[in-house]
């Protein structure tokens, strides 16, 4: 968990002092948090009292430990009799990468807890997870699609969750997942009856709607601005002719003297050419996109986590719900089409008060969305140029070799499990 080290600023409030069982405060230990971050500080109090709570928070601020204990706190305080191998906590994520990072969370904090964490999420693993459900977990995280797969498979059922979170609600409408969300709640206790927690980047109208629908009088609690993330981070501009992108992303990468720096594109076939480039020329990369297999992204993640890989290239399907710490350089390939974009791009960078550089394009393609994020950060950002020594000669990889036997192969496979009225 990229929480609570050293550098990230802290509230005088510590775990210590909260109603918490002596079994939490042990994982609390384990992963060396001392005191609450400021979305913890504010909602924890309530929370752990039981009210529900819709929160505004930057990822990387310490949420998800937030909702975590809550839910700890609250599923040991009593053994509910009755449910079975049900759960008793379901937490609804945007993204498999985020349900990922949660249920790692939930095992390093609830070690001692003896309370069973499992995931649902699409992309792999159907048939382990449905076992997995079927015998019984008490804290449910998973995507909505595979959330509500099982659930109409009656692999489980929500009729005894005592406490449900929404993380990164504005996700959730961004990525068309609301009537699904709305499906899973009302298939929960009504809200007087169960807890719920919801956290959002921004408490927008349709966010705050969706709150009051399904959740008990919410305190609202605002921990930070939308653009407090954004504050932390060093950005600088470039105006490259489409021609120079590439020569300017391997000089200023050949400039830095240490780097742990992802690449943001708005295409696969972008990030494609980009990681091809830059490990042409000496630049270790890896690519992960919608393309990508979800084992795959999960292997090259890891590996970029753990320090392997020093460059990471990625469309927007990374841009939220990733948890890399001491990510120091984010370079805007290509400028975000929409503002909120640019602010999430940026907020893999400076996590939790470290600081950051983010360094962007604005090409012939993509130069007239400038004027639009500015508005929406608030101010301009500054303006660099190319000098000669940051536009290297650079070798241009070939395009890979289309396979015509393998795509034609494919094809018939697909046509397969269509007729076999199955896509998993």
């Amino acid at each position: 968990m990229a929480e609570n080290t050293s550098s990230n600023p802290l509230t005088d409030i510590p775990f210590s002092s909260l109603d918490l069982d002596s079994r939490i405060k042990t994982g609390l230990a384990k992963a060396e948090f001392t005191h609450c971050t400021p979305i913890q500080a504010l909602t924890l109090p309530l929370a752990l009292e039981g009210r529900d709570i819709a929160g505004q928070a930057q990822t990387g601020t310490g949420k998800t430990a937030a909702f975590l204990l809550v839910i700890f706190s609250r599923l040991l305080q009593e053994r509910a009799a009755g449910y079975g191998t049900n759960p008793r906590a379901l937490v609804v994520a945007p993204t498999r990468e985020l349900a990922l990072q949660i249920h790692r969370d939930a095992l390093l904090l609830g070690t001692d807890t003896g309370l069973k964490a499992g995931l649902a999420y699409g992309g792999v693993d159907y048939e382990k997870q449905r076992n997995t459900l079927r015998q019984g977990v008490d804290i449910l995280i998973g995507t909505p699609g595979r959330l509500i797969d099982y659930l109409k498979q009656k692999v489980y059922n929500l009729r005894h969750t005592e406490i449900a979170v929404l993380d990164e609600a504005d996700r959730m409408f961004d990525l068309g997942f609301i009537s699904d969300i709305r499906f899973l709640l009302r298939r929960t206790p009504p809200p007087v009856e169960r807890q719920a927690l919801l956290y959002s980047a921004t408490l927008s109208h349709r966010v705050m709607e969706l709150a009051y629908e399904h959740m008990n009088s919410p305190e609202t609690l605002k921990v930070e601005t939308e653009n407090i993330t954004v504050d932390r981070v060093e950005q600088k501009v470039f105006y490259p002719a489409n021609d120079e992108k590439l020569p300017l992303l391997i000089g200023l990468m050949r400039s830095l003297d240490e780097s742990h720096s992802m690449v943001f594109t708005n295409t696969r076939a972008a990030a494609d050419r980009v990681g091809r480039t830059l490990n042409a020329n000496g630049i270790v990369s890896a690519v992960i996109s919608g393309r990508v297999r979800q084992e795959q992204r999960q292997k090259l993640l890891k590996r970029f986590h753990d320090g392997e890989i020093p460059v990471l290239v990625a469309t927007d399907v990374a841009a939220r719900g990733l948890h890399i710490p001491d990510v120091t350089h984010i370079f805007n390939y290509d400028l975000p089409h929409d503002p909120p974009d640019y602010v999430h791009r940026i907020g893999r960078t400076a996590r939790l008060g470290a600081r950051g550089e983010a360094i962007s394009f604005a090409c012939e393609d993509s130069a007239f969305y400038l004027p639009e994020i500015e508005e929406y950060i608030g101010y301009p950002i500054p303006v660099d140029s190319a000098v000669a020594e940051l536009l290297p000669d650079i070798t241009i990889p070939p395009p890979p070799k289309r396979n015509r036997q393998h795509r034609h192969s494919g094809k018939r496979r697909g046509q397969k499990r269509r007729s076999g009225n199955s896509s998993r």
